[in-house]
Parts: C-alpha cells; structure tokens; sequence
C-alpha cells in the first residue's frame, strides 16, 4: 500500500472578539450554516449533577469511575452529561437514550442524523459546539491554566508563530492559548484528534497556506478549514473550526429547553 502523498491544507482564521453569552431561549435548533457554541462554568453546573450523570450510559460511567482525582471525574460527568442532554433537545429524544460511538481516533459521533457536535473541556469550564450537516472541532482554555507557553511555543509552534506570541509582551499567554486553541479546534474537525508535527500547522490570522505530510491527518482533513476564536469573558478562550464559513452563536448552557 502506498504512502498518502503530501498536499496542500488551507487554514483561514478569524478573531471575533469577546463575546458574551446569551440566554439560548428562542433560537431556532434546526438552522443551517450556524455554529452553536453552549458555554458553562463546571461551578454553574455542580447544582445539576446528579441529573446529568443519571444521563450517562455504563461504559460512560465505568470511563467515569476510572479517573484518580474526583475534580476529573466531576468535569467529565458534567460534560458528557451536558453533551446527552443538549443533542437530546436537538434531536427530540431522551439524551439518556443516545448512542454515541467513536471513530478511529476516538471522535464521538451520532449515526442516522446529520447533527454534528464536539466536547471542549478545561479545569473549569466546557464548551460544547453543535452544527447541522458539517463536520466541526472546538476547544477552550482558560487564562488561569499553568503553562510554560514560550517552551511548548518553541516545541509545536511555526517560528512566525513563536515571533508572534514572543513579540506580545504582557499579551504573551493570551496570544499562545489562542493559536493552541486553534490547532487544536482543527486537528479535532478533522476526527484525528493529535497530530506529532504541529510546526506544520500554522492558524496565525488570516489566510494560511500550508503543506502537510502526516498520513492520518491527511487522510481524514479537509482541504480547508475556517476558524473562528473568541473570548468569553475575562478568562476563557475559544476556537472553532468548520469546513465553510460559518456564522456562530454563544449560548449559556442550561439543561431547560431552549425552545
């Protein structure tokens, strides 16, 4: 079997600034073209605990139970939980009733239905992003995260990129969790989840043209993404990344229907 060549990889970015989000009531669950961007705080979800774990299926519970640190496992019950009952609002059924397989890489998915989702969480907060008919990647972080940012900079990151982020002064951590999130946002669009050589990703704003080589990625990618990054609040970072241009909405996550 032959190696999947080297091709080309279009990254288009965008900054949308701060973003606040607001109340989903009234926003209409079946339109196209549209990024849903549901924002919690894991403290503004604690009082629903209970109610989103009873959501979860075993081997979801058993992946639960596997996590040493009880702020671990709290993070990913309230996720996943939050994840069944928000596709269930989507889809008009019982969020506990979902199956939701994984692909090769791990990606989560829905047979039977064209409504696209992906997980972000971070130590204290989670997005989770929801489109119809095209595929998607998210990911959040937040400005309180402990990182050495100019070590992994220098690490994953493009050498323009690392000017970049050297060149922002006191914006320095800001300007690294936003390109991070990016790639990230990109590497999950495309189902592949990891991809060793990220100096070939480059996400700076604007129009990037690039060449990748890693068969995996190159195999499952598209051949253009658009990412979108934005800050909610003060302390949190997000981006996504669709195959097409796409107009985004932040909502507050909560477990009524938004209808």
């Amino acid at each position: 079997m032959s190696a999947i060549l080297p091709r080309p990889l279009t990254v288009r970015c965008t900054t949308l600034g701060a973003l606040r989000p607001i109340a989903p009531r009234g926003i209409d669950l079946q339109e196209r073209n549209v990024v849903h961007l549901w924002f919690a705080t894991l403290k503004g979800l604690l009082p629903q605990a209970t109610a989103l774990e009873a959501l979860l299926d075993d081997e979801e519970i058993t992946r639960a139970d596997r996590f040493r640190f009880a702020p671990d496992r709290e993070r990913f019950v309230l996720g996943h939980g939050l994840l069944r009952s928000l596709l269930g609002y989507y889809l008009k059924v019982d969020g506990a009733s979902l199956r939701i397989p994984r692909g090769p890489f791990g990606k989560p998915f829905l047979d039977n239905t064209a409504l696209r989702f992906n997980l972000s969480d971070t130590k204290d907060a989670l997005v989770l992003a929801v489109a119809w008919d095209h595929e998607l990647g998210v990911d959040i972080e937040t400005m309180t995260r402990r990182a050495d940012h100019e070590a992994v900079a220098h690490h994953y990151f493009t050498p323009d990129e690392v000017a970049l982020i050297e060149g922002s002064g006191i914006d320095a951590k800001r300007r690294f969790l936003d390109l991070w999130t990016r790639k990230e946002a990109v590497l999950k669009a495309s189902g592949v989840g990891i991809m060793e050589d990220l100096h070939a990703l480059r996400v700076l704003d604007g129009h990037n043209e690039l060449i990748i080589q890693q068969e995996d990625f190159l195999k499952y990618a598209a051949e253009v993404y658009h990412v979108q990054s934005l800050a909610c609040g003060p302390e949190h970072l997000i981006s996504v990344a669709t195959e097409r241009p796409m107009e985004v909405r932040l909502l507050s996550a909560a477990l009524e229907s938004p209808s």
